[in-house]
C-alpha cells in the first residue's frame, strides 16, 4: 500500500529545492541570512541558550562535526591523496596570495598603495583561506579526500606566512595545536570509519547536514556593515582574493592532482577566500614592525570586506567551475545527480 502523502496547513513549500538551486546554496543561503540578521538585528541572536549557541555561537563546533564525519569516509588508500591534496592547495593559495603584495610592495614601496589598498592589506587577505568554508564546498563538490586536505590547509591560518614571506623577521611561529586541533577529528573519524563500515555509513549523512547549521552563525559573525567601511577598495580586495587565489588554484588543482584521484577540479578553487582570523592580521603586523601601525585599522577593514565578499562569491566560483567539468565531460544538468559519483573517472 502507497504511503499516503500530508500537506500542511501551507501546502508542501520547496524551500530546500529553491535553496539548491541557488549556486552553493546550502552553503550561501544560510551564510547570507545570518550575515542579514547580523547586520539589522545583531542583538536578536544573543538572547542566551540554545538560540545563541546555535545561530550565534555553533560554528566551530558544526565544523568539528563535519570534519568527524569527513574523515571518516576517508579510506587508509585514500589517505595519502588528501594529504597531496592539502599541500598542492596550501602551497598554492599562499604563494599566490602573497605574491601580488610583494610585487605592490618591492615596485611601489613597502607602505604604498595600490587602488586604495597597501601591501599589509593584500597579504593579510589574500593568503589565509577559510578552512571551514573550503570542507563544506569540499564535501559537496569534491570527494572525501578533498575535505580531508583540510588538515594540511588549515597551517595557513595566521600571520605566520605572510611574515615569512613579507617581512622574515621569525617572530611568527606556526601554532602546531591548533593545527593539531584541527587534525584530531579527522583521524578519529578515520579510525573509526576504517574499523567498523557501519559507522562510515552512519556518519555519512552528517557531512552533508551540518553545513547549513554552521553556515548561518558563520554568517552572523560577518556584517555588511564591513562592506561600507572599507569601501570600493575593500570590496576590490574581496575580488581579487577570489580571482587570483581561488581561480589559480584551480588551475593549479587541476594541473598537479591526477585525473584519477579527483571527483572534479573545481574544488580547486574553494580556497579562495579570506579567514575570519585574517582581521587580526594586521594588528600581528603592527605588534612586530610599529612602521604598520598607522596602515593597520584600514587594512583591517578592509580585509574584514574580503571576508564577506569571498564567502559570498567563491561558492558561486566554485559551482559555476564544477558544472563547466561536467559539462566538458558531457554530463548535463539532469544527468547530474546519477553521474556526480562518478564523476571522477570521466574527468
Amino acid at each position: 500500500m502507497a504511503e499516503k502523502k500530508t500537506a500542511s496547513f501551507w501546502g508542501n513549500v520547496p524551500i530546500l529545492k529553491t535553496v539548491y538551486k541557488v549556486p552553493g546554496g546550502l552553503m550561501v543561503v544560510p551564510l547570507v541570512l545570518g550575515c542579514l540578521v547580523n547586520t539589522v538585528a545583531p542583538s536578536s541572536l544573543m538572547i542566551g541558550s540554545f538560540t545563541t549557541f546555535l545561530f550565534k555561537q555553533g560554528a566551530m563546533p558544526l565544523i568539528a562535526v563535519l570534519l568527524f564525519c569527513s574523515g571518516s569516509q576517508i579510506t587508509v588508500r585514500t589517505a595519502g591523496v588528501a594529504l597531496w591534496k592539502g599541500v598542492v592547495l596550501n602551497a598554492s593559495k599562499v604563494f599566490l596570495g602573497v605574491a601580488l603584495a610583494l610585487i605592490v610592495g618591492k615596485v611601489l614601496g613597502q607602505h604604498a598603495t595600490w587602488l586604495g589598498l597597501t601591501p599589509l592589506a593584500l597579504i593579510s587577505a589574500m593568503s589565509n583561506s577559510n578552512g571551514g568554508l573550503y570542507a563544506a564546498l569540499a564535501s559537496r563538490y569534491g570527494d572525501d579526500s578533498d575535505v580531508g586536505a583540510v588538515a594540511i590547509i588549515s597551517s595557513n591560518d595566521g600571520p605566520f606566512f605572510e611574515m615569512a614571506f613579507m617581512a622574515g623577521t621569525g617572530l611568527a611561529t606556526i601554532p602546531w595545536l591548533t593545527l593539531l586541533g584541527v587534525v584530531v577529528p579527522i583521524i578519529i573519524g578515520m579510525i573509526l570509519g576504517n574499523l567498523d563500515d557501519d559507522i562510515r555509513k552512519f556518519l555519512k549523512p552528517g557531512v552533508m547536514l551540518s553545513i547549513p547549521f554552521f553556515a548561518f552563525p558563520l554568517g552572523a559573525g560577518l556584517s555588511f556593515k564591513q562592506l561600507v567601511a572599507a569601501g570600493l577598495p575593500g570590496i576590490f580586495l574581496g575580488l581579487l582574493t577570489v580571482g587570483i587565489t581561488g581561480v589559480g588554484s584551480y588551475f593549479v588543482f587541476k594541473a598537479l592532482v591526477p585525473k584519477k584521484y579527483r571527483k572534479n577540479a573545481a574544488v580547486g578553487a574553494g580556497v579562495g577566500t579570506t579567514a575570519g582570523n585574517a582581521a587580526a592580521t594586521p594588528a600581528a603586523f603592527a605588534a612586530a614592525d610599529p612602521s604598520f601601525a598607522p596602515y593597520a585599522p584600514i587594512a583591517t577593514a578592509q580585509v574584514g570586506a574580503s571576508i564577506v565578499v569571498t564567502a559570498i562569491l567563491t561558492p558561486l566560483l566554485v559551482d559555476f567551475l564544477y558544472k563547466l567539468e561536467l559539462k566538458k565531460a558531457g554530463i548535463t544538468e539532469k544527468d547530474q545527480g546519477s553521474a556526480i559519483g562518478n564523476i571522477g573517472s570521466e574527468l
